[in-house]
């Protein structure tokens, strides 16, 4: 038995679904376009009402891609949290400029458990290498922003 082709959803059915689907998180536009594009009536119907949800600022790549980056920064550096934004069609610069604010947040990171685990700097350089590796293996923290922190405390 053939199914029958999906039916395709009015221009008011289609701002619901695209509203649903931003309620739930933040999407840049191609992946909105990507999920919108099986229930548009065409391709026209579709970037226009992408293009009124950016106008009224409820679509943002910007936003997506920070907000996206800032997950990632958990676990990832800033070349893996660029990719993953490309990869999800944000453009380069926007790709960058979020990158770079997860890698200032990750050292920004890094230095706070230094300062509150040592309250004081360790006496050699031996004992700051020891203690900064320590504590940067323990917590998970990536280990450029480790030698980062280390260079600048005391």
């Amino acid at each position: 038995m053939v199914s029958a082709a999906p039916e395709r959803d009015s221009p008011t059915e289609l701002r619901a679904r695209a509203l649903r689907l931003l309620a739930r998180r933040e999407h840049s536009r191609a992946e909105l376009k990507r999920k919108l594009g099986l229930h548009a009536e065409s391709a026209e119907a579709l970037d226009s009402l992408l293009d009124a949800l950016a106008g009224r600022k409820q679509l943002s790549d910007e936003r997506f891609a920070g907000e996206r980056a800032h997950i990632l920064s958990r676990r990832y550096g800033a070349s893996r949290i660029r990719q993953d934004l490309r990869s999800r069609g944000i453009d380069e610069a926007t790709a960058d400029k979020a990158a770079a604010a997860a890698a200032a947040s990750d050292l920004e990171r890094a230095r706070a458990i230094y300062e509150r685990r040592y309250r004081a700097p360790p006496g050699s350089r031996e004992e700051l290498e020891t203690a900064c590796a320590r504590v940067f293996a323990r917590t998970g923290a990536r280990s450029p922003s480790g030698r980062r922190a280390r260079r600048a405390a005391p």
